[in-house]
């Protein structure tokens, strides 16, 4: 099928799953399978590989996703019901003052984000920002969209994360410097994700009926607002939120500092990794929350199965993001569009951005494009003469081309846009927009660097 058709069955695929979405208001996981079945089809896909692809999407999301947002709701849960997010919020509101808060949020999450992938990271922060906008009285977006986006800023471009990481090692870059550079360009975006939220949060939006629900209830058992009395100490919630990042830190810089096949590497690896970590979080919470609320082992069981009917919807929809993607991936609508892109003469810099963008758009995985786009691009880099600096300053720019353009296919945008209650449409205009600056404007600073060392 020639590279021309592909692209107008991709640029189709998506306007369709967004008109079944937002204009026929069907339901997104509903809309999303349809549509991945519909591209299989007309990129004449064979017949026998069309279902196993769809189930492999759907494995592939949910494998890495659903245990992760599980144990996150749970652990969230608890400390809600407890009481503890509340008073989390109450004493960080009263020390910090009020107008304060959002940018201490986005700070803690710009640095929690380093060692912790961008969904785990988020998850685990929600209750936490569920409290703040609670006691200040504002929509979760409020607090929560910068948070989000600098947390992904620094996913796509900071080792020790994978795309980044796979990048490097395919351009042979150097991770040193790629981190420094990294957190140096995401240190800018942290306030611009601030300014850009409050521009966005200028409109209101109306939180969807599910989250807004779950939103009233936080905080409260049966109606009844938790009791402060025997809420559990700020020491205990904030070692429930910092135990499970320490624990992930502990891996990420086992597996940066130790040689592959070490057993203390392996060891290191099995502690830090996000199940283990969250699994830890949890059985803390049991004993930790349990005692001081007095609850039996029934009634900590019952909060936290309360905890997986919102989850399911997460889950889900993010795993029918995953089916979308793979198949937009395997009908071979990715590569025509990166092999469009690269016969154009752009800058080298500005096509590594580009391509990786453009790939981003098109089948929603940062991971993905990166290393995609790196890839296709190795033989130019890596023959071109380039300083080290300069191409770690090159695997930025794909980074960065990796961030923008977060929309259906990515399933990064449903559990933001279903933990902060957006409708679709509400989270293109706000979490798309918010995601695509911070990308350009990574870009842009990158690309200052490179003309400063060329």
């Amino acid at each position: 099928m020639t590279t021309p058709v592909l692209l107008a069955i991709g640029a189709g695929s998506i306007a369709l799953l967004l008109l079944l979405i937002i204009r026929w208001q069907m339901h997104a996981f509903v809309a999303m399978m349809l549509v991945s079945l519909l591209v299989a089809l007309a990129t004449a896909m064979p017949i026998g590989d069309i279902i196993s692809t769809l189930v492999a999407g759907m494995g592939g999301t949910l494998g890495s996703v659903a245990i992760l947002v599980a144990l996150g709701s749970m652990l969230g849960r608890l400390i809600e019901v407890s009481g503890g997010a509340a008073h989390l919020a109450q004493r960080f509101t009263a020390l910090l003052g009020p107008t304060r808060v959002p940018a201490a949020l986005t700070a803690a999450a710009l640095v929690l984000a380093v060692p912790v992938f961008f969904d785990v990271g988020f998850i685990i922060l929600v209750p936490i920002v569920y409290g703040f906008c609670k006691a200040a009285g504002v929509n979760p977006i409020k607090f929560g969209l910068p948070v989000a986006g600098i947390m992904l800023a620094v996913h796509v471009v900071v080792p020790p994360h994978p795309g980044i990481v796979g990048g490097a090692a395919i351009l042979k870059a150097d991770v040193g410097w790629i981190t420094l550079l990294g957190l140096a360009l995401c240190l800018p975006l942290a306030p611009l994700a601030q300014w850009m939220s409050r521009r966005l949060n200028q409109r209101e939006y109306p939180m969807l009926a599910t989250t807004a629900e779950q939103f009233k209830q936080f905080g409260t058992e049966g109606g009844h607002e938790a009791s402060r009395k025997n809420a559990p100490s700020l020491g205990v919630v904030l070692a429930l939120i910092l135990v499970p990042l320490a624990l992930i830190m502990v891996g990420t810089t086992g597996a940066t500092l130790l040689p592959k096949g070490d057993a203390l590497r392996n060891l290191l690896g099995f502690i830090g990794a996000p199940l283990f970590a969250l699994m830890v979080a949890v059985g803390m919470a049991m004993v930790l929350i349990g005692r001081s609320q007095g609850w039996s082992r029934e009634q900590t069981n019952n909060v936290m199965e309360s905890a997986l009917p919102p989850a399911a919807t997460v889950i889900l929809v993010t795993g029918a993001g995953g089916v979308f993607a793979k198949v937009l991936t395997a009908s071979g609508i990715g590569t025509a569009l990166s092999g469009a892109l690269t016969a154009t003469s752009l800058p080298l810099i500005l096509l590594a951005f580009v391509i990786s963008l453009a790939l981003r758009a098109a089948q929603g995985s940062a991971t993905v494009a990166i290393l995609t786009t790196c890839g296709l691009l190795a033989d130019a880099i890596n023959g071109g003469g380039y300083s080290a600096v300069q191409v770690a300053l090159l695997c930025v720019a794909i980074g960065f081309g990796g961030l923008g353009l977060s929309h259906v296919n990515d399933s990064g945008f449903w559990i933001v846009t279903r933990y902060l209650g957006l409708s679709v449409g509400d989270g293109l205009r706000s979490w798309t927009v918010l995601t695509t600056v911070l990308g350009l404007a990574g870009f842009g600073l990158t690309w200052l660097l490179w003309a400063l060392v060329a």
